[in-house]
Order: structure tokens, then sequence, then C-alpha cells
């Protein structure tokens, strides 16, 4: 009987959190932890997890974040650290740290 009510709700989940919803749902997380350092000085954003409420709150979002990253990349079948990996490989090549040091510009 609970696999049973299990497999309802994995299919029910499955129906909603496509790709498409799962981005959208990322981005309001993601507006939802924008707003949480919208106001502060760069001094107060690197220090706000020393601040009980709004530490609670960055950490709560973040949480937010990371369970719809990790929910779109499963059904997209992509592997985060893998993606990760190559993200970094390819900035390493594309602004090597000697050239670009010290500059802005995008290449």
């Amino acid at each position: 009987m609970a696999r049973r009510g299990q497999q309802r709700s994995l299919a029910r989940r499955q129906r909603f959190h496509t790709a498409k919803n799962l981005v959208m749902a990322l981005a309001g997380e993601v507006g939802e932890l924008v707003a949480e350092f919208q106001w502060l000085t760069p001094e107060q954003a690197a220090t706000v997890m020393d601040d009980p409420e709004a530490g609670a709150r960055v950490r709560a979002e973040i949480g937010d974040v990371m369970i719809y990253l990790t929910r779109l990349a499963d059904v997209l079948g992509i592997d985060l650290t893998e993606a990760a990996v190559a993200k970094l490989a390819e900035v390493s090549v594309r602004y090597p740290a000697g050239e670009v040091r010290g500059s802005a510009a995008k290449r």
C-alpha cells in the first residue's frame, strides 16, 4: 500500500516537474535570494550570515535554489559536477589568469 502511494506521488511529481516548470521555479527562487541582498551594501552582504535572522533566510533560499537546480539537472540528465568542471575548464582557456588579471573585458 505504501509503495503504491509512493509511486503515485512520484508520477504526480514527474508530471509537474518538467524542465520548463523547474526552470521557472528556479528563477523565482533565485529572485527571492536576490531580494535578500538587494539593498545591502557590499560590506553588509559579506557578513549577512552573522545576522541570525537574515542568515536563516539566505540559507533557506539557497536551499530552495539547490533543490530546484538539482531536480532540473536530474530531469535533463546532467551531472552537476561534470557540468561545473567542464565550465571551469572552458573559462580557464577563455580567460587565462596571466592575461586577464585585473580586466573585466569579455572574450
